[in-house]
């Protein structure tokens, strides 16, 4: 069992690790502003993409992705002589904690991103080939449906079977849950826009004010 301070570093540290807001940091560093001033005000590579900087979108989209990577990596590090069911419980809750910072971070008053690029990175470092079956499904049905957001809720819906399936241990399938539930709950918008038509698809221009 893991103690009390191996929990805390855990929870504490992947929390702050991952409410590290690249988005907003990239964009006002290059002089842009603040990305939650622009487009859908979303702190995401998507929405950073819609200043034009195709670089700065590059660096959110590896900076939060990354940062859930290096919270699994650091926790699995750390309990690396602790046997393979203790390393997955604290690579989960490190990774958890991440996404959690990332969706609702302290330094932006508990607004953040959407997850789905901490999602992946996260998913990649805890559980590899679950997370490149994941991987997969987002690229799969983006291709056949066109819609981004519709990509990532069916490629979080099944990430719990994927890290099952492949024989992953049971904290870790608790954590792709964990995550497809958020990633659902901060996709309430885009679920309402896909059932009543307006969601806007891939690669098509759409008007903002």
């Amino acid at each position: 069992m893991l103690s009390g301070i191996q929990i805390a570093v855990a929870l504490v540290g992947g929390y702050l690790l991952g409410s590290i807001p690249f988005g907003v940091i990239a964009t006002r560093l290059a002089g842009i502003g603040d990305v939650r001033q622009i487009g859908s005000g979303n702190i995401g590579a998507t929405n950073v993409l819609r200043t034009g900087r195709k670089d700065l979108a590059l660096i959110t989209l590896l900076g939060d992705g990354g940062k859930g990577a290096l919270a699994v990596g650091i926790a699995w590090w750390l309990t690396r002589t602790a046997g393979a069911e203790l390393q997955a419980q604290a690579t989960a809750l490190a990774g958890g904690a991440a996404f959690l910072g990332h969706v609702f971070p302290i330094w932006l008053g508990f607004k953040g991103g959407r997850g789905v690029a901490t999602f992946f990175g996260t998913l990649l470092a805890a559980a590899w080939p679950a997370g490149i079956l994941a991987g997969a499904t987002w690229l799969l049905m983006a291709a056949v449906f066109r819609y981004s957001s519709l990509s990532a809720l069916i490629a979080a819906l099944l990430a719990p079977a994927y890290v099952w399936f492949t024989g992953r241990p049971m904290p870790l399938v608790a954590l792709a849950g964990f995550m497809a539930v958020l990633i659902y709950i901060r996709h309430i918008d885009n679920i309402r826009r896909l059932a009543k038509g307006p969601e806007p698809r891939n690669g098509a221009k759409k008007a903002e004010a």
